[in-house]
């Protein structure tokens, strides 16, 4: 799915047998230009979704635009100190956004008789009365984030932040997470990088399964526009292959699994294992994902008593293992995803880029 403007982009994605969603300012209300807009694609079958303005709530918080526009403050300092100017201010533009946004969305759903889901992307920690506003009004929630940079790399942020926006959406709210697909020096001098850093494949791939174990409902990638490493874009199309083909597991509902780690107690502070299983007609995935930057080597995945007997094999790795006595064993290398399953036809065909590192 990619971002169209309009129908000439509809038609361009159509073709290649895809799907769009349309951005729409909601933030000025009914108007007569967004009625314009949604009528000239409402019956395109190419159309998705609907997106709503992007982190439209960060933008009147903790935004940086207050600092560059109004000179309110200094990207995220005074909001976070919750200074009465912060707080003023915020309140102020919520009074005029939120009901404007509402009767926006209630023309696009009289507008829209396919009934198109509403989505709006917002940044990581958007806050939440004012998000809370309008949640009830759309579709699918979530956030973009974008981990990896030249001197910090913590991917391992994303299963959290997952957490967060599912319960942003009270687990009632389908939660899409936009990831990196960019180096931030390739943003321009604002951001202050300097050198290239791109997430590897291995963390990408870490990124993407972290987030649908935690609640994700859909994974998109900013910033491909502006990247310039061709290796690097080749590995996200690897690992979108990947994803593509194990698709119908991905929409399927968990099954009920367990994660143990059989080791020796360390005193560190650690995420730990996540586990995620998946069934498809006869077929099974189970997915796992260490979120630590140390190894587990004790790592028992238990309740798989349906798949007694059979092999689960390691998708684009040599390991198998038979389920006995419902459980699956095996070991982890930090930040490492594995993905087992009963046939080896889920993986996808082989692809270039899955050996990518910065």
């Amino acid at each position: 799915m990619f971002r169209c403007s309009g129908k000439v982009d509809l038609d361009r994605v159509a073709a290649v047998g895809a799907m769009g969603w349309v951005p729409l300012n909601w933030a000025m209300g009914a108007t007569e230009a967004l009625r314009e807009q949604v009528a000239a694609v409402v019956d395109h079958p190419a159309l998705a979704v609907w997106e709503g303005p992007d982190e439209i709530v960060h933008s009147f918080t903790r935004g940086s635009a207050l600092y560059r526009k109004l000179h309110v403050y200094k990207f995220s300092d005074a909001w976070v100190r919750q200074t009465p100017n912060a707080i003023a201010y915020s309140e102020k533009k919520a009074q005029e956004i939120m009901p404007a946004m509402h009767k926006a969305i209630d023309m696009i759903r009289r507008m829209d008789s396919h009934n198109r889901p509403l989505w709006i992307n917002e940044a990581t920690n958007s806050d939440l009365k004012f998000v809370r506003q309008y949640i009830d009004a759309i579709d699918i929630t979530g956030c973009d984030t974008y981990p990896v940079k030249e001197n910090k790399r913590d991917v391992a942020v994303v299963g959290p932040i997952t957490d967060r926006w599912v319960k942003v959406g009270r687990n009632q709210k389908a939660v899409w997470m936009v990831l990196q697909a960019f180096s931030w020096n390739e943003l321009g001098d604002y951001f202050g990088a300097k050198k290239f850093a791109y997430p590897s494949f291995i963390e990408s791939r870490f990124m993407a399964y972290d987030a649908i174990i935690h609640g994700a409902g859909g994974l998109l990638y900013w910033g491909s526009h502006y990247t310039k490493n061709q290796a690097f874009r080749q590995s996200l199309l690897a690992l979108t292959a990947e994803l593509a083909a194990l698709q119908p597991f991905l929409v399927a509902p968990d099954q009920p699994v367990h994660v143990e780690l059989v080791e020796c107690v360390r005193k560190i502070k650690d995420h730990g294992v996540q586990v995620m299983a998946r069934r498809h007609g006869d077929d099974w995935i189970v997915a796992l994902v260490n979120e630590d930057r140390r190894p587990h080597l004790g790592v028992e995945v238990t309740g798989l008593g349906e798949l007694n007997g059979h092999d689960l094999q390691l998708l684009y790795g040599n390991e198998k293992s038979c389920v006995e006595r419902g459980e699956l064993i095996t070991r982890l290398t930090p930040l490492q995803v594995k993905i087992f399953a009963t046939n080896r036809k889920w993986q996808s065909r082989p692809m270039d880029g899955r050996d990518f590192q910065e």
